[in-house]
């Protein structure tokens, strides 16, 4: 979740168009997207890796794509990186319709430098800062809380670690914890008091607010 894809508390998108008794498809095609994402990515792979292949869609080729394009463009350019399919192939079996572009894959190397697993976890009521980081690689870990302060509202228990799963580096599972950030924290003197945002974060991304280091 970071650049582009990471639209998370940005503004001048233009409103939402919300469509009364939406179908869960709109065309058929939509349907064999999804069929074919599920069987190879849950059968291959994992869903942090594609997501990772979306994110990397080249910016006006995300903003520009309804949800299952950004799909079928995503799976194009990961079966292409993992080797499954030839650029040319693709070409010749699309009667010429090349890839949609985006960034390449920057490799295990990306992943930026986090602590390790630990048994420590915050309790409720721990007030923690959101780490700021801006990485190459994938994260989970929305750029409108970075660097603020919010509260553990509790604990979920241990998940994969999507940073370092997206880029093949292992699955490291952590400590996930529902973090409350006030309104007036994230927005300023915009935000309508007494709201607040509730954010799932994995323990790496969060840091004590008396200075501290997450061990």
């Amino acid at each position: 979740m970071n650049h582009v894809h990471d639209m998370g508390g940005r503004t001048d998108f233009g409103p939402i168009a919300i469509e009364p008794d939406e179908p869960l498809f709109h065309a058929e095609w939509e349907r064999r997207v999804m069929g074919l994402v599920r069987t190879t990515v849950d059968k291959r792979y994992n869903w942090d890796e594609f997501r990772f292949a979306i994110e990397r869609l080249d910016p006006p080729v995300y903003l520009g794509a309804s949800y299952y394009e950004r799909w079928l463009s995503a799976l194009e350019r990961f079966l292409i990186e993992k080797g499954v399919v030839g650029e040319a192939e693709l070409r010749e079996r699309t009667a010429g319709t090349a890839p949609r572009p985006g960034l390449p894959h920057p490799g295990s190397g990306a992943l930026w430098t986090y602590q390790a697993e630990t048994p420590k976890r915050f309790e409720p009521g721990d007030e923690v800062v959101a780490r700021t980081i801006d990485p190459v690689g994938h994260t989970r870990l929305p750029g409108y809380v970075r660097g603020k302060r919010g509260t553990i509202d509790r604990y979920l228990g241990d998940f994969i670690f999507p940073d370092r799963n997206a880029l093949g580096a292992g699955e490291d599972l952590q400590p996930v914890y529902v973090v409350r950030f006030e309104g007036t924290e994230l927005w300023g003197d915009a935000a309508r008091a007494g709201d607040s945002v509730c954010v799932d974060l994995w323990h790496s991304y969060l840091q004590p607010t008396n200075g501290g280091t997450v061990t």
